[in-house]
């Protein structure tokens, strides 16, 4: 009886030291298993590449200029007149072309209304300048500006700049006009270069560099070059 007592005292103890040590394994299982977690959360100190850092909410811009840009000069996009509103422009109903060129010409949609000019300028976008070409192969200056004025407004100017210069109403350039001609001395004759006026003081052209590409009255090239704007009639 008195070993029968002893082995049911065995027996207990036996599970009692089981479960304790299961317990412990378990408890340690838990603390092992949240170890690396906590390890692994951020810390919430985030580097960015060059120390550049964005928060939500943060409009980034570039910070280089423009090259045409006059020196001391900070760029201003340009603000439509307040009549704009009086249009009753429906920005839904844009032409693809308005939308591209709003961006160009750094203009509000709603002044971009002559859609066959824009088609124009995009057909003969990046044409390159070829001296005395009037074709898509290469054209110079005096020729686009000529077959702008013709297929857009259905004017008549001569050949050359210099004819176009003389056969045309001076006007001031605070009164300048889409569809204006604007001229250039960039060499040895008195008008050797002419362009087309748009609006914001941009005007698209044949150069010599880029082919036909838009321009501003503005760029350190073409300020100290300029020498005046001519009307043809009434445009």
């Amino acid at each position: 009886m008195k070993n029968r007592k002893l082995g049911l005292c065995c027996c207990v103890a036996l599970l009692v030291f089981s479960s304790c040590k299961s317990l412990k394994n378990a408890g340690s299982a838990d603390h092992s298993n949240s170890a690396p977690a906590k390890q692994g959360k951020k810390s919430g100190n985030v580097q960015f590449i060059d120390g550049i850092a964005v928060t939500p909410g943060t409009i980034v811009t570039s910070k280089h200029s423009s090259n045409g840009d006059i020196p001391g000069n900070k760029k201003v996009i340009y603000a439509p007149p307040d009549d704009v509103n009086s249009t009753h422009f429906n920005i839904e109903t844009a032409d693809w072309l308005q939308l591209k060129y709003a961006i160009v010409l750094d203009a509000s949609i709603e002044k971009l209304t002559n859609v066959d000019l824009l088609k124009i300028i995009d057909h003969w976008w990046g044409t390159r300048y070829a001296l005395g070409g009037s074709t898509e192969n290469g054209i110079d200056c005096s020729a686009f500006s000529l077959t702008v004025e013709r297929d857009v407004y259905g004017k008549s100017v001569p050949r050359t700049a210099q004819e176009q210069y003389d056969q045309t109403q001076r006007v001031e350039e605070n009164d300048l006009r889409e569809g204006d001609l604007v001229f250039f001395h960039t060499s040895g004759r008195k008008i050797s270069h002419v362009g087309v006026y748009l609006l914001n003081n941009k005007f698209v052209h044949a150069s010599t560099s880029g082919g036909v590409m838009v321009s501003d009255l503005n760029d350190t090239y073409w300020r100290p070059r300029y020498r005046g704007a001519g009307r043809i009639g009434k445009l």
